[in-house]
Protein backbone atom coordinates (compact mmCIF):
# COMPACT_ATOMS: atom_id res chain seq x y z
CA UNK A 1 0.00 0.00 0.00
CA UNK A 2 1.37 3.39 -0.98
CA UNK A 3 1.70 6.35 1.37
CA UNK A 4 -0.88 8.29 -0.67
CA UNK A 5 -3.40 5.48 -0.22
CA UNK A 6 -2.95 5.62 3.55
CA UNK A 7 -3.71 9.36 3.77
CA UNK A 8 -7.24 10.47 4.67
CA UNK A 9 -9.41 11.70 1.82
CA UNK A 10 -9.74 15.46 1.15
CA UNK A 11 -13.30 15.31 2.52
CA UNK A 12 -12.16 13.64 5.76
CA UNK A 13 -9.41 16.20 6.16
CA UNK A 14 -11.90 18.97 5.38
CA UNK A 15 -14.31 17.75 8.06
CA UNK A 16 -11.48 17.63 10.60
CA UNK A 17 -10.37 21.10 9.57
CA UNK A 18 -13.95 22.30 9.93
CA UNK A 19 -14.00 21.21 13.55
CA UNK A 20 -10.82 23.17 14.24
CA UNK A 21 -12.21 26.23 12.45
CA UNK A 22 -15.35 26.15 14.61
CA UNK A 23 -13.33 25.90 17.83
CA UNK A 24 -11.05 28.74 16.76
CA UNK A 25 -13.97 30.97 15.79
CA UNK A 26 -15.92 30.56 19.02
CA UNK A 27 -12.80 31.17 21.11
CA UNK A 28 -12.55 34.68 19.62
CA UNK A 29 -15.29 36.33 21.63
CA UNK A 30 -15.06 39.75 20.00
CA UNK A 31 -15.47 38.25 16.53
CA UNK A 32 -18.41 36.12 17.65
CA UNK A 33 -20.19 39.07 19.26
CA UNK A 34 -19.69 41.34 16.24
CA UNK A 35 -20.65 38.65 13.71
CA UNK A 36 -23.90 37.78 15.47
CA UNK A 37 -24.85 41.26 16.64
CA UNK A 38 -24.45 43.16 13.36
CA UNK A 39 -27.52 41.79 11.49
CA UNK A 40 -29.57 41.90 14.70
CA UNK A 41 -28.74 45.58 15.28
CA UNK A 42 -29.53 46.50 11.67
CA UNK A 43 -32.80 44.58 11.87
CA UNK A 44 -33.80 46.27 15.13
CA UNK A 45 -33.06 49.71 13.66
CA UNK A 46 -34.77 49.21 10.31
CA UNK A 47 -37.71 47.36 11.82
CA UNK A 48 -38.29 50.11 14.35
CA UNK A 49 -37.94 52.99 11.88
CA UNK A 50 -40.22 51.66 9.12
CA UNK A 51 -43.79 50.75 10.06
CA UNK A 52 -45.37 50.28 6.64
CA UNK A 53 -48.09 47.64 6.29
CA UNK A 54 -48.41 46.05 2.85
CA UNK A 55 -51.96 46.29 1.49
CA UNK A 56 -54.08 43.12 1.35
CA UNK A 57 -51.40 41.11 3.19
CA UNK A 58 -51.20 42.34 6.78
CA UNK A 59 -47.40 42.01 6.50
CA UNK A 60 -45.28 44.80 7.99
CA UNK A 61 -42.02 46.21 6.66
CA UNK A 62 -40.24 44.93 9.77
CA UNK A 63 -41.30 41.37 8.93
CA UNK A 64 -39.92 41.79 5.41
CA UNK A 65 -36.67 43.12 6.83
CA UNK A 66 -36.44 40.08 9.11
CA UNK A 67 -36.69 37.65 6.20
CA UNK A 68 -34.16 39.63 4.17
CA UNK A 69 -31.72 39.98 7.06
CA UNK A 70 -31.55 36.20 7.47
CA UNK A 71 -29.97 36.17 4.03
CA UNK A 72 -27.85 39.27 4.62
CA UNK A 73 -26.41 37.69 7.76
CA UNK A 74 -25.36 34.60 5.81
CA UNK A 75 -23.67 36.73 3.13
CA UNK A 76 -21.77 38.70 5.78
CA UNK A 77 -20.66 35.57 7.65
CA UNK A 78 -19.54 33.84 4.47
CA UNK A 79 -18.40 36.40 1.91
CA UNK A 80 -17.11 39.20 4.16
CA UNK A 81 -15.79 37.21 7.11
CA UNK A 82 -14.11 34.52 5.01
CA UNK A 83 -12.35 37.00 2.74
CA UNK A 84 -10.82 38.55 5.87
CA UNK A 85 -10.20 35.20 7.57
CA UNK A 86 -8.40 33.64 4.60
CA UNK A 87 -6.30 36.78 4.07
CA UNK A 88 -5.35 36.66 7.75
CA UNK A 89 -4.43 32.96 7.52
CA UNK A 90 -2.15 33.82 4.62
CA UNK A 91 -0.69 36.89 6.33
CA UNK A 92 0.17 35.24 9.66
CA UNK A 93 1.69 32.16 8.03
CA UNK A 94 -1.11 29.70 8.86
CA UNK A 95 -1.53 28.73 5.22
CA UNK A 96 2.21 28.35 4.72
CA UNK A 97 2.32 25.90 7.62
CA UNK A 98 -0.74 24.02 6.38
CA UNK A 99 0.89 23.63 2.98
CA UNK A 100 3.45 21.33 4.56
CA UNK A 101 0.71 18.98 5.79
CA UNK A 102 -1.52 16.54 3.87
CA UNK A 103 -4.27 19.21 3.87
CA UNK A 104 -5.23 20.14 0.30
CA UNK A 105 -6.73 23.42 -0.86
CA UNK A 106 -10.12 21.70 -1.30
CA UNK A 107 -9.94 20.38 2.27
CA UNK A 108 -9.22 23.91 3.46
CA UNK A 109 -12.27 25.19 1.54
CA UNK A 110 -14.45 22.49 3.09
CA UNK A 111 -13.28 23.44 6.57
CA UNK A 112 -14.17 27.08 6.02
CA UNK A 113 -17.60 26.20 4.59
CA UNK A 114 -18.36 23.98 7.60
CA UNK A 115 -17.55 26.92 9.88
CA UNK A 116 -19.90 29.18 7.92
CA UNK A 117 -22.67 26.56 7.97
CA UNK A 118 -22.58 26.35 11.76
CA UNK A 119 -22.17 30.10 12.36
CA UNK A 120 -24.84 31.03 9.81
CA UNK A 121 -27.35 28.61 11.27
CA UNK A 122 -26.85 30.10 14.73
CA UNK A 123 -27.05 33.61 13.32
CA UNK A 124 -30.26 32.85 11.38
CA UNK A 125 -31.83 31.47 14.55
CA UNK A 126 -30.88 34.65 16.43
CA UNK A 127 -32.28 36.95 13.72
CA UNK A 128 -35.54 35.00 13.61
CA UNK A 129 -35.79 35.03 17.41
CA UNK A 130 -35.48 38.82 17.42
CA UNK A 131 -38.01 39.09 14.58
CA UNK A 132 -40.48 36.91 16.48
CA UNK A 133 -39.99 38.80 19.73
CA UNK A 134 -40.10 42.34 18.35
CA UNK A 135 -42.01 42.19 15.07
CA UNK A 136 -44.40 39.24 15.38
CA UNK A 137 -42.67 37.19 12.69
CA UNK A 138 -44.32 33.79 12.26
CA UNK A 139 -42.34 30.67 11.44
CA UNK A 140 -43.67 28.65 8.50
CA UNK A 141 -45.73 25.56 9.24
CA UNK A 142 -45.40 24.00 5.78
CA UNK A 143 -42.83 21.26 5.20
CA UNK A 144 -42.33 22.62 1.67
CA UNK A 145 -41.38 26.03 3.07
CA UNK A 146 -38.80 24.44 5.37
CA UNK A 147 -37.42 22.41 2.47
CA UNK A 148 -36.99 25.67 0.57
CA UNK A 149 -35.22 27.13 3.59
CA UNK A 150 -32.75 24.22 3.61
CA UNK A 151 -31.74 24.38 -0.05
CA UNK A 152 -31.60 28.19 -0.16
CA UNK A 153 -29.50 28.14 3.04
CA UNK A 154 -27.07 25.51 1.74
CA UNK A 155 -26.64 27.11 -1.69
CA UNK A 156 -26.23 30.56 -0.11
CA UNK A 157 -23.54 29.34 2.28
CA UNK A 158 -21.57 27.42 -0.35
CA UNK A 159 -21.72 30.06 -3.10
CA UNK A 160 -20.94 33.05 -0.86
CA UNK A 161 -18.24 31.17 1.07
CA UNK A 162 -16.41 30.24 -2.12
CA UNK A 163 -16.68 33.80 -3.39
CA UNK A 164 -15.30 35.05 -0.08
CA UNK A 165 -12.32 32.70 -0.33
CA UNK A 166 -11.71 33.78 -3.93
CA UNK A 167 -11.98 37.48 -3.01
CA UNK A 168 -9.22 37.03 -0.42
CA UNK A 169 -6.81 36.52 -3.31
CA UNK A 170 -7.29 40.19 -4.24
CA UNK A 171 -6.06 41.39 -0.85
CA UNK A 172 -2.47 41.67 0.33
CA UNK A 173 -3.50 41.76 3.98
CA UNK A 174 -6.47 41.15 6.27
CA UNK A 175 -6.94 44.90 6.58
CA UNK A 176 -7.23 45.40 2.83
CA UNK A 177 -9.49 42.34 2.59
CA UNK A 178 -12.04 44.11 4.77
CA UNK A 179 -12.22 46.98 2.29
CA UNK A 180 -12.25 44.69 -0.76
CA UNK A 181 -15.18 42.64 0.56
CA UNK A 182 -17.25 45.29 2.37
CA UNK A 183 -17.62 47.66 -0.60
CA UNK A 184 -19.49 45.18 -2.86
CA UNK A 185 -21.33 43.70 0.13
CA UNK A 186 -22.80 47.02 1.29
CA UNK A 187 -23.60 48.15 -2.24
CA UNK A 188 -25.37 44.93 -3.12
CA UNK A 189 -27.48 45.10 0.06
CA UNK A 190 -29.13 48.25 -1.26
CA UNK A 191 -29.60 47.32 -4.92
CA UNK A 192 -30.76 43.80 -3.97
CA UNK A 193 -33.67 45.03 -1.83
CA UNK A 194 -32.32 44.02 1.57
CA UNK A 195 -32.42 47.52 3.06
CA UNK A 196 -35.13 48.87 0.75
CA UNK A 197 -38.51 47.22 0.40
CA UNK A 198 -40.34 46.39 -1.61
CA UNK A 199 -37.58 45.76 -4.11
CA UNK A 200 -39.97 46.80 -6.90
CA UNK A 201 -39.49 50.45 -5.81
CA UNK A 202 -35.86 50.34 -6.95
CA UNK A 203 -34.86 51.38 -10.49
CA UNK A 204 -35.02 48.48 -12.92
CA UNK A 205 -31.38 48.99 -13.90
CA UNK A 206 -30.18 48.54 -10.33
CA UNK A 207 -32.16 45.36 -9.84
CA UNK A 208 -30.92 44.04 -13.18
CA UNK A 209 -27.33 44.48 -12.01
CA UNK A 210 -28.18 42.87 -8.65
CA UNK A 211 -29.71 39.89 -10.46
CA UNK A 212 -26.26 38.78 -11.59
CA UNK A 213 -25.12 38.29 -7.99
CA UNK A 214 -26.21 35.94 -5.18
CA UNK A 215 -27.40 38.55 -2.65
CA UNK A 216 -30.69 39.33 -4.42
CA UNK A 217 -31.60 35.68 -4.81
CA UNK A 218 -30.64 34.77 -1.26
CA UNK A 219 -32.87 37.52 0.14
CA UNK A 220 -35.71 36.65 -2.22
CA UNK A 221 -35.43 32.97 -1.35
CA UNK A 222 -35.77 33.61 2.36
CA UNK A 223 -38.64 36.04 1.82
CA UNK A 224 -40.46 33.21 0.07
CA UNK A 225 -39.99 31.09 3.20
CA UNK A 226 -40.94 33.53 5.96
CA UNK A 227 -43.53 35.67 4.18
CA UNK A 228 -46.96 34.63 2.87
CA UNK A 229 -47.34 33.94 -0.83
CA UNK A 230 -49.43 37.10 -1.15
CA UNK A 231 -46.16 39.04 -0.81
CA UNK A 232 -44.73 37.58 -4.02
CA UNK A 233 -46.46 40.29 -6.07
CA UNK A 234 -44.12 42.88 -4.54
CA UNK A 235 -41.06 41.21 -6.08
CA UNK A 236 -39.78 42.55 -9.42
CA UNK A 237 -41.15 39.57 -11.36
CA UNK A 238 -44.34 39.31 -9.28
CA UNK A 239 -43.37 35.76 -8.21
CA UNK A 240 -40.79 34.15 -5.94
CA UNK A 241 -38.86 32.71 -8.94
CA UNK A 242 -37.56 29.79 -6.87
CA UNK A 243 -36.40 27.89 -9.95
CA UNK A 244 -34.27 30.84 -11.06
CA UNK A 245 -33.02 31.28 -7.49
CA UNK A 246 -31.74 27.69 -7.45
CA UNK A 247 -30.20 28.12 -10.92
CA UNK A 248 -28.34 31.34 -10.11
CA UNK A 249 -27.07 30.20 -6.71
CA UNK A 250 -26.06 26.81 -8.13
CA UNK A 251 -24.18 28.54 -10.95
CA UNK A 252 -22.33 30.70 -8.43
CA UNK A 253 -21.35 27.57 -6.47
CA UNK A 254 -19.66 26.22 -9.58
CA UNK A 255 -18.15 29.57 -10.57
CA UNK A 256 -16.97 30.18 -7.01
CA UNK A 257 -15.19 26.82 -6.86
CA UNK A 258 -13.46 27.48 -10.18
CA UNK A 259 -12.38 30.94 -9.00
CA UNK A 260 -11.04 29.47 -5.75
CA UNK A 261 -9.02 26.79 -7.51
CA UNK A 262 -7.59 29.31 -9.98
CA UNK A 263 -6.79 32.16 -7.57
CA UNK A 264 -6.01 30.44 -4.26
CA UNK A 265 -2.45 30.87 -3.02
CA UNK A 266 -0.78 29.66 0.15
CA UNK A 267 1.36 32.74 0.74
CA UNK A 268 1.47 36.43 -0.14
CA UNK A 269 3.10 37.25 -3.45
CA UNK A 270 5.71 39.39 -1.72
CA UNK A 271 6.82 36.26 0.14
Amino acid sequence: MTIAAQLPSPVTLGLARGGLEIKRFFRQREQVVFTFSFPVIILALLGSIFSKVYPDTGVTASQVFTASMVGAGIVATSFVNLSISVALDREDGTLARLRGTPLTAVSYFIGKIILVLVASLAEAALVLAVGMALFDVQLPTSALKWLTFVWVFVLAVISCSLLGIATAALARSAQSAAAVSNVPYVGLQFVSGVYINPISTLPVGMVTVASFFPVKWVGQGFRSVFLPDSMAKFEMAGTWELGKTALVLGAWCVAGLVLCLVTFRWSNRRG
